[in-house]
């Protein structure tokens, strides 16, 4: 049987990531989270029990100043999402010159701790093309942490330095066999569309194989059963006179689903939807005691912001440096209304436990579930590097 994992947790922000990891049987020493509100939620989580996030041992700093070896003594596991601000799509997208930039701060966790296995994970705009030549510079420091840059040595000198040892073949004893994938949370049965790049590195000397989890989940399989079987619609208990037309984008995929040339029921499962995620809820405007589960009025559309299909996975729930945005966050109703997200089905959509409560007001719970990984997309990467643990 894999073996529990000591592990400790960077940027951990509500604790999506943290969750994932600690279902599949790691142990987090030390968690370390900067903003004050995030650590309430994740204290207020630890106090009140909730059966994940109990023995949880959080640390409030800016992780610069953390020194490890007062902490902790070892760990086989460090993880993290370095703030994705620098990189983030909606974001001013600065980088390297961002000060927010705690890449560095990631290898440094490796550097010190020398854990078997490390995961990191950000926004899908690290890939962009503007910043190939520092992601490939973050990907070199964590493969080779212990080549450290030289006082006064430019970035891309550095980086010169990392290239000439990763291609001579006479690789420093110590060093990581680093791999990096994009993942559609979507893919893996979590309700929402969310592109996120996880960074995923084994120590050399352990001499593993690995692959990042397949697909498990598919928009075939999900037409296929609202449209082709109907099993879908039926297990919402939605009347047939109440079934909404096909969207127009996916009519000529339906109409392949249905042709005779298409005699088979796609394969895998269906992608979750909005309509999945909300299950058993009450309507947010009727009175309800469910933790984080309050109506907010207002929610409108306007051009570029439509809101989430109710039969779809969502839109990627985001989180504005000026407020929550008018789209993402709120669901698009058949018959034509929208209304936001309570925090409580944002929290479903991102596969967070009915049991951890966010400890903040509507605005702030948004922002922290907007930040997170989604639990169970973290969960499946942590089972296939847990797995590993023999």
């Amino acid at each position: 049987m894999p073996l529990p994992l000591n592990s400790v947790e960077l940027f951990t922000g509500a604790g999506g990531l943290a969750l994932g990891l600690e279902k599949v049987g790691c142990h987090h020493l030390a968690m370390v989270e900067f903003n004050p509100q995030a650590c309430d939620t994740i204290r207020y989580n630890v106090r009140n029990g909730q059966s994940l996030a109990k023995n949880w041992t959080l640390y409030q700093s800016d992780v610069r100043a953390i020194k490890y070896d007062e902490i902790v003594r070892s760990v086989e596991l460090v993880a993290g999402g370095p703030p994705c601000q620098p990189f983030s799509l909606g974001g001013k997208a600065r980088g390297r010159m961002d000060s927010r930039d705690m890449f560095p701060e990631a290898v440094r966790a490796v550097r010190e701790l020398q854990p078997r296995y490390f995961v990191f994970e950000n926004v899908k705009g690290l890939l962009r093309e503007s910043f190939a030549s520092y992601f490939n510079y973050i990907v070199l420091q964590l493969s080779y942490p212990t080549v450290t840059r030289q006082e006064k040595e430019d970035w891309t000198d550095h980086l010169s330095r990392l290239e000439k040892i990763h291609t001579s073949g006479h690789l420093p004893e110590f060093y990581y066999r680093v791999v990096y994938r994009l993942l559609d949370a979507a893919d893996f049965g979590v309700p929402q569309h969310r592109h996120r790049v996880f960074i995923v590195g084994f120590r050399s000397d352990l001499g593993t194989e690995w692959n990042f989890p397949s697909p498990t989940h598919n928009l075939d399989k999900l037409l296929w059963d609202q449209w082709v079987s109907g099993e879908y619609w039926d297990l919402h208990r939605v009347a047939k006179a109440k079934r909404p037309e096909i969207p127009l984008y996916h009519k000529r995929r339906v109409d392949y689903l249905r042709g005779s040339f298409s005699l088979l029921e796609p394969e895998g499962h269906r992608y979750l939807t909005v309509r999945d995620a909300l299950e058993g809820l009450p309507d947010p405007r009727e009175p309800n005691t469910i933790p984080n589960h309050e109506f907010r009025d207002g929610a409108r559309p306007y051009s570029g912001h439509t809101g989430s299909s109710l039969d779809e996975p969502s839109k990627a729930l985001k989180a504005g440096a000026h407020g929550v945005p008018g789209g993402e966050n709120m669901i698009a109703f058949p018959d034509g209304s929208f209304r936001y997200y309570t925090a409580r089905e944002a929290a479903r959509i991102q596969t967070f436990p009915d049991d951890y409560v966010f400890h903040s007001a509507w605005t702030e719970a948004m922002r922290q579930i907007g930040n997170a990984v989604p639990m169970k997309l973290a969960e499946i990467v942590g089972q296939s590097i847990v797995n590993q643990a023999v």
